[in-house]
């Protein structure tokens, strides 16, 4: 039986793009292809009456610096070299992520996902401008004018809705959050164990 570990993301959390950058060599020493499921960050929040890091700890003394000095940390030591802080941030993902449902299953899928992280997190764009988001597809050789009109259907928005509360139901209460055959793993700081559980059931 092949192990199901499913990658739930939203691309404006720093942390899934992190995840983004260290999950190809997971696969590549598993043999075990994560299925990215997109969701809402912002509605997975709204149903479970949670906030980003930012908002919960504004106020807590040293939380802060101890979280940079632990994104320093995951940095060095998955050599990822291009991560930019991007100065739009916190940005509204909304039509990317409807763009990432409508990618999802599609031959330019992994395109998609790749193009938007890096935009976002290396390139620093405002990616919640509905004209950046075109110029970045079509500049990368997507079909930005089928993406962004599907993107603006009912039956995206609805999908979008759907997998985001179908996540929620499963547990899940942020991102980025992975689940293994069902079991939850919440985090950057979990994906050895998500490696660990992969290894266990294959």
């Amino acid at each position: 039986m092949a192990v199901i570990a499913e990658f739930h993301y939203d691309f404006g959390s720093p942390n899934s793009y992190f995840c983004h950058r260290v999950i190809p060599q997971i696969e590549r020493r598993t043999g075990i292809k994560f299925q990215y499921v997109p969701i809402l960050l912002g509605g997975v929040f709204r149903s479970t009456n949670n906030k980003s890091p930012m908002e919960q700890f504004a106020e807590v003394l040293n939380k802060k610096e101890y979280f940079a000095r632990e994104t320093e940390r995951f940095i060095q030591k998955h050599s990822i070299d291009k991560y930019t802080r991007n100065p739009h941030f916190p940005v509204n993902t909304l039509h990317i992520m409807r763009g990432a449902c409508y990618a999802a299953g599609k031959h330019f899928e992994a395109d998609y996902i790749e193009i938007i992280y890096r935009s976002m997190w290396e390139n620093g764009l405002k990616m919640d401008d509905p004209i950046i988001i075109q110029e970045v597809l079509a500049k990368n050789g997507l079909p930005a004018d089928e993406i962004v009109s599907a993107s603006q259907t009912p039956a995206i928005k609805k999908l979008l809705m759907d997998s985001t509360t179908s996540s929620v139901e499963k547990g899940n209460f942020g991102s980025p959050t992975f689940f293994v055959q069902g079991e939850m793993f919440f985090g950057k700081d979990r994906l050895e164990q998500v490696e660990e559980e992969i290894i266990r059931l294959s």
